[in-house]
């Protein structure tokens, strides 16, 4: 049995010695077997070898009834500490594979009581190579189902792994334990969920989900470490319709990539995703684009092929109440004077209404009581790269807008109408 960890070696009587002598620890394999020469005491009976790159033969420490002390309290971490008696060293574990790491402790403890080394999954202890002792792997590319693991786990250090074209049906959990992942491409799968765990990959940038059967995009994933973390997602040829209200959460987003899939609407609040520079999401079908869309700053922007609708100015969609509500009337001063709200302190379903307020031309919100309108936007205005809209050559696209009151309806008409003269 083997084990790759960092490892350092602390005499209990002396000042601190690190197996680099500088007292701090160093990259190890550490193996639990049989020594080869008969002619040594005791060389059928369990001992524990560790190896570094600088020190491939290794140090062995016998085991039957020489542990003092195990130290386990950060097991879960992939740290542990183990007392030596003999010579008097505590052997300091850190930075491995929380499973591996309690496997490993488990048959060191055995190997401490004695039981018999026929039970034992013990090698015979020899130098290691130095393939088995070089720098941790931290990329992994797999392309094809037979080169998929199903027996070994993925090696604990990646930052970067790629598996496409394996049938994964859904996302292994074992991915999900690489808590140093940077960037996973799941690309060309046939994934229909995503986790919510997936969120647990606190260091994640860059997600790709390319071609794969997902109809929706979790709003758990949102509210998860991917807000601050996630700057590149792509959710290409899928099968989504809508992504949620939360995925602006998402704000240090950088490149979203959405083409091929059944988009009808983006989210409400797009605007908020401040960062964003890079937005693919053509052949879609997007018949207008929200009122949020002009606060977007982007570098490139691809909208072509979707069935956007002619708009018509002259042709409001009018839903204003005279007199206001209460409830209308209590939410506009809510958002005018930046009330704090939660679920805990009003219902949630007023919660997501005043999340869903429409901003009027005038700067004010409103909530139920509005008149919305279909306006031509020119898309160079929010990209400085605009891919064309359709095959006649057009870079526009139909954005709503939403006024508070029939004044500021009418002003923004007298606006555009002097503007076409």
């Amino acid at each position: 049995m083997k084990l790759q960890c960092e490892v350092e070696l602390v005499h209990r009587h002396l000042p601190t010695l690190g197996l680099r002598g500088r007292g701090r620890s160093t990259r190890a394999v550490l193996s639990l077997g049989r020594l080869s020469d008969k002619a040594v005491p005791q060389a059928g009976a369990a001992h524990l070898l560790i190896c570094t790159p600088k020190d491939r033969v290794g140090s062995r420490y016998k085991l039957k009834e020489n542990i003092e002390q195990f130290f386990t309290k950060f097991v879960e971490e992939g740290k542990a500490t183990v007392r030596l008696k003999e010579p008097a060293i505590d052997v300091c574990l850190s930075k491995a594979n929380s499973i591996n790491l309690k496997n490993f402790l488990s048959a060191v403890r055995l190997a401490h009581q004695g039981c018999a080394v026929e039970t034992l999954p013990l090698l015979t202890l020899a130098p290691l190579k130095t393939s088995e002792v070089e720098k941790p792997k931290t990329k992994m590319v797999i392309t094809s189902k037979k080169d998929y693991p199903l027996t070994k786990n993925f090696p604990y250090s990646l930052e970067h792994l790629q598996a496409s074209y394996c049938r994964l049906a859904r996302i292994d959990m074992r991915i999900l334990c690489l808590k140093k992942l940077k960037k996973l491409d799941l690309s060309h799968n046939h994934i229909k969920k995503l986790p919510a765990t997936i969120g647990d990959l606190v260091n994640l940038q860059e997600l790709n989900l390319n071609d794969n059967h997902l109809e929706t995009f979790s709003e758990v994933l949102c509210s998860s470490t991917l807000q601050k973390s996630l700057q590149s997602l792509d959710l290409s040829q899928n099968k989504i319709k809508a992504l949620p209200l939360q995925f602006c959460q998402l704000q240090e987003l950088i490149y979203l990539k959405l083409d091929d899939n059944e988009l009808i609407r983006f989210p409400f609040k797009i605007g908020q995703l401040s960062n964003l520079r890079f937005l693919s999401a053509a052949r879609n079908n997007l018949p207008f684009l929200p009122s949020d869309f002009k606060k977007l700053s982007l570098e490139y922007l691809d909208l072509f092929g979707n069935a956007f609708e002619q708009p018509n100015l002259l042709v409001p969609n009018i839903q204003l109440t005279v007199p206001l509500s209460l409830l209308e009337i209590s939410a506009r001063a809510i958002l005018e004077y930046r009330i704090p709200y939660a679920p805990h302190i009003i219902p949630f379903h007023l919660c997501r209404d005043l999340d869903t307020s429409k901003s009027c031309d005038c700067g004010k919100s409103c909530l139920r009581s509005f008149i919305q309108a279909a306006v031509t936007m020119n898309l160079h205005y929010v990209a400085h790269t605009v891919v064309l809209v359709d095959n006649m050559g057009g870079t526009e696209a139909p954005i709503l807008y939403y006024f508070c009151s029939l004044t500021c309806y009418s002003q923004f008409l007298d606006r555009s109408t002097k503007s076409n003269r």
